[in-house]
């Protein structure tokens, strides 16, 4: 078998090979377009084939010994690599700089596989209850049952964030842009508190894509990304991806000190090896050859569907802003919104595909769902079409009033994904939906 040089397989040739420094512009290019690749398939296939295949033939006994012991990089079963996930992680890691790229089979996924590759019994995680449903119900209820506990914590406060932390606090925990509440945090204050603290800084960075927010820059240690959303484009299928910069000393949390003496890996890449050399193998989330097809293919447009979606986002909400029949319009991007100045900062003019809307009840909000005709009455984010969603009711539905009420969750809200469609047509149905 031919291998790679690029394979993102953790065998100890590769840790020791791998070239470390902490600048995080190592390898990026301002275009994942123009991010070179090793030609994906010998008969010069211009897209990498899907390698719908669980198990892979050796030519000889003596060549499996290396390849299931981690001491070569040939693929060996699909659950652990495959060719076609491979180089969707290779174009990502190459798009990113970052260090290392995994690809799971959804952002969950991804997620689940972080916080068990960073936590352990005994160990705190300090992170923000501003969170997704299912990623707040992980961490609240999931993992307190494995004794590791969580800190809620307002992380737009960095003094309130350090003073939560202790010598047990293995992980700084939040989205860079809250969903639905559009929260937006300083990373750079949050970065140094993690840095004089000795706690990777973690973040689902789902809203803002890749291709306009250099995660690394702004102190971010490990990323997670929901690539069902905007890498998916036409949603085809569920994926996640977690990126490893490379940019954090892990001697410092021991759990993950002896990982790098148990791999012989230096230590900032004590986290990949744990992860890619038993927790994501364990755990058997690994994304399927298909969607990693999919979503190389998504890859392509990334750049051009987010510029569009995100400016599509702000003038909708600056017109939204005039309607008065909208109590308020959320968005970072307007100067109303009280992250605006951060959010500017970070992600630029249009920071993100996600606005919300504020009408005067949970009664309004449903005659409004049930008018819209161009908009879908829908779940996800960032698909090529625009979706609306009544977060009080559906994703936020389980949890008890109290609780939904301290994530600061309305049942007044719409939230809303923007397409690809003609801001004006857009603006449109939402103005018929509202009369």
């Amino acid at each position: 078998m031919a291998c790679s040089g690029w394979r993102i397989i953790f065998a100890l040739l590769i840790f020791l090979l791998q070239p470390m420094n902490d600048n995080p512009k190592r390898g990026f290019t301002a275009s994942v377009l123009a991010v070179p690749t090793a030609k994906p398939d010998p008969h010069g296939a211009l897209n990498m084939p899907v390698y719908q295949t669980a198990a892979y033939e050796f030519a000889t006994a003596e060549a499996m010994e290396p390849a299931f012991t981690g001491r070569s990089a040939d693929h060996a079963y699909s659950r652990i690599t495959n060719p076609t996930v491979e180089h969707f992680e290779t174009r990502v890691r190459a798009a990113t700089g970052a260090f290392s790229v995994t690809a799971f089979n959804s952002g969950m996924a991804a997620i689940a596989n972080l916080l068990m590759t960073v936590a352990r019994a005994g160990d705190n995680i300090v992170a923000s209850p501003h969170l997704f449903g299912n990623t707040y119900s992980l961490l609240a209820s999931t993992l307190a049952d494995f004794g590791v506990e969580v800190r809620w914590v307002d992380v737009t406060r960095p003094e309130c964030v350090a003073a939560a932390m202790d010598d047990n606090s293995c992980a700084l925990f939040l989205e860079v842009v809250t969903n639905p509440q559009l929260e937006v945090a300083d990373l750079k204050a949050l970065s140094a508190v993690c840095r004089q603290q000795g706690v990777p800084l973690v973040a689902d960075t789902t809203v803002i894509p890749f291709s306009a927010f250099r995660a690394a820059e702004w102190g971010i240690d490990l990323e997670i990304v929901s690539s069902t959303k905007y890498l998916s484009g036409g949603a085809t299928g569920l994926g996640g991806l977690l990126v490893d910069y490379g940019t954090f000393d892990w001697s410092r949390r021991p759990k993950l000190a002896r990982a790098a003496e148990q791999y012989g890996v230096p230590p900032q890449a004590a986290f990949t090896a744990k992860l890619r050399r038993e927790i994501h193998r364990n755990l058997g989330a690994y994304m399927t050859p298909q969607v990693a097809y999919q979503q190389s293919l998504g890859l392509e447009t990334l750049e051009v569907r987010y510029a569009r979606m995100s400016q599509t986002t702000l003038a909708l909400a600056r017109a939204l802003e005039q309607l008065p029949q909208i109590e308020a319009v959320h968005y970072p991007g307007l100067p109303s919104h009280p992250f605006h100045a951060v959010a500017r900062r970070q992600f630029g003019e249009a920071p993100g595909a996600m606005l919300t809307l504020e009408l005067a009840s949970q009664e309004a909000c449903f005659a409004f769902l049930n008018r819209l005709k161009l908009i879908h009455r829908a779940t996800n984010l960032f698909d090529n079409k625009s979706l609306a969603i009544h977060p009080w009711s559906t994703i936020y539905g389980p949890f008890p009033e109290a609780v939904r009420r301290d994530m600061d969750i309305r049942p007044t809200t719409i939230r809303l994904s923007i397409g690809l469609e003609d801001a004006g047509d857009l603006l449109s149905d939402i103005q018929q939906a509202l009369s």
